[in-house]
């Protein structure tokens, strides 16, 4: 378990700062990149944009959700690590930040992995730098837990595929697939446990 030391993070985001970047920087760059790699991520990110609005637009926490959410009495901090570029966080976040806004005593920001590697090297998953990585702390900046960097399910599907041998864009296609047909669902279902621990400990 680590304690939150915020002299230690760079560029500390709100949702809507997040939103506005992501935004903004799809309209600068707006697929004009030197490189056949920078032009992916280009699209990839646009495309993340896309599923974000989405399900932002449409997920709606579940009433056991916001049950359990309005029991957290003490002041926490979410924080999650992520890229605008990574597909795992575009389906992720929009469900995340929902949860947060259900209560007043959370305080939910985002952090760039990639500008605050020393944060992130303390929340690797299996010795990678996998993301989204979302960690909560208490009142007195001591981590209640950690979730990411996708759902179980999820997970397990992506260990199936790539055993299987499919190449990296057709499950990345798969993996998509099973978001979209589950819009969030299992991302709060997982959530809502860990909750749901750490307040019954309480």
């Amino acid at each position: 378990m680590t304690k939150l030391n915020l002299c230690t993070i760079n560029w500390l985001l709100t949702y809507q700062d997040y939103l506005d970047y992501f935004y903004n920087q799809i309209n600068k760059s707006n697929g004009e990149s030197s490189t056949e790699l920078e032009k992916a991520k280009f699209e990839f990110t646009k495309l993340n944009f896309q599923r974000s609005s989405r399900l932002e637009k449409n997920f709606e926490p579940a009433e056991e959700s916001k049950n359990v959410i309005s029991q957290i009495n003490n002041k926490q901090q979410w924080i999650i690590i992520t890229e605008i570029w990574c597909g795992d966080s575009a389906q992720s976040i929009p469900v995340i930040q929902k949860l947060s806004q259900l209560n007043n005593n959370i305080d939910f920001k985002i952090l760039f992995r990639d500008s605050n590697l020393d944060f992130m090297d303390l929340y690797l998953t299996n010795g990678g730098r996998s993301i989204p990585k979302l960690i909560v702390f208490d009142e007195n900046g001591n981590e209640v837990f950690q979730w990411g960097p996708r759902p179980l399910e999820v997970q397990e599907l992506f260990t199936k595929l790539k055993n299987d041998g499919l190449e990296k864009a057709d499950i990345s296609k798969k993996i998509h697939l099973w978001y979209g047909r589950n819009r969030g669902k299992a991302v709060e279902k997982e959530l809502i446990e860990l909750l749901k621990s750490q307040i019954e400990k309480n």
